[in-house]
């Protein structure tokens, strides 16, 4: 058990958490929902006293002592399942995750996921993170999504990076193939709530985003502030059919929400290939495309959608960093399929 010790500083926010938020040391690498759990249980005390009220009122010169507990063993158990490691250092890791692989153990998924391999991988020498002896995972992309995710293996790291995260300044791309193709040109694109022309020709959509009302393993679009906030921008890199009737796209996200990508292209009325969840009802056109082609499309089995770019700053090192990530086979072979014209 370690115990910090945090003096209020001048102009404190009224609330103890927002308060311990901005005071407690950065190398204390207490992220605000971390400080959120410690008042909860009643490790922040004032003069001795418990303080568990978040909304708690401080005041300059206050000295609060925070007891923070050492790091709990996880107990998820270690696999030997083979990862694509871009990069790592002592304070981070950034994967390749392949489609079909869970981020996180959850009910239904309690092994062979990338937390299993990552503990495999790192062996004894796990640093605490958020409390407890596990990977430190960021960020998550669903499990039929392949591409880039990064890993913090200290709790400094996963402070640094989840703030990067919160803030919405770590860079993302995705490209992913959609049915139609997304054309400011067309009226009906223009006319859907939340659509917008964006940046060198391409869309940008805005909305709120929240559980489906009825189908709770869904998102779904909102409006008029219901929802978390969530931006993407898309662009149009290729086309194939003759006429159009599908698009490899990048997208780029401002904000990391729930099948964010998935929900707003839908919604834009270019749902992702292969994607059972949100795709609807939507047909290819056999005659548009040649019988590779439309085979190669209507067979595939997962949404087509990659995470390809990743950048952010280096938590500890401030460095610039930059990744990609080549489309996998799956994909590749989709693409050399659509561009077939017999």
């Amino acid at each position: 058990m370690d115990r910090l010790r945090v003096v209020i500083a001048a102009d404190p926010p009224q609330r103890l958490d927002k308060a311990l938020a901005r005071d407690v040391p950065e190398a204390a690498a207490l992220s605000r929902t971390r400080l959120g759990r410690l008042i909860a249980e009643g490790a922040v005390t004032r003069e001795g006293a418990p303080l568990t009220d978040p909304k708690a009122k401080v005041a300059e010169g206050d000295v609060l002592e925070i007891a923070v507990p050492a790091a709990e063993e996880y107990d998820v158990v270690p696999q030997d399942i083979p990862l694509e490691i871009v990069f790592e250092d002592a304070d981070l890791l950034v994967v390749n995750k392949p489609a079909g692989m869970v981020v996180h153990p959850a009910p239904g998924t309690p092994d062979g996921t990338l937390v299993n391999a990552l503990l495999h991988h790192f062996g004894g020498d796990l640093s605490g993170v958020g409390g407890e002896k596990r990977p430190g995972i960021v960020h998550r992309i669903d499990k039929d999504t392949s591409g880039l995710l990064v890993v913090a293996k200290s709790d400094r790291a996963h402070h640094g990076l989840a703030k990067q995260f919160e803030k919405h300044t770590a860079r993302r791309a995705y490209l992913a193939v959609v049915h139609g193709v997304p054309d400011v040109a067309d009226p009906r694109l223009m006319g859907t709530r939340g659509v917008s022309a964006g940046a060198g020709g391409g869309i940008t959509i805005t909305s709120g985003l929240a559980r489906h009302k009825t189908d709770r393993q869904r998102q779904a679009v909102f409006f008029d502030g219901q929802g978390r906030h969530a931006i993407t921008h898309a662009r149009v890199l290729e086309t194939f059919g003759a006429p159009e009737c599908l698009a490899l796209v990048e997208c780029r996200l401002e904000t990391g929400r729930t099948h964010q990508i998935r929900v707003h292209m839908a919604h834009a009325g270019h749902a992702l290939v292969g994607d059972s969840t949100y795709g609807g009802r939507r047909k290819l056109k056999g005659s548009a495309l040649s019988p590779a082609a439309f085979a190669a499309a209507d067979a595939f089995d997962r949404q087509a959608l990659h995470a390809a770019e990743l950048g952010f700053v280096h938590p500890v090192t401030e460095e610039e960093m930059l990744f990609e990530a080549p489309l996998p086979a799956d994909m590749q072979d989709l693409l050399a399929a659509l561009r077939t014209v017999t």
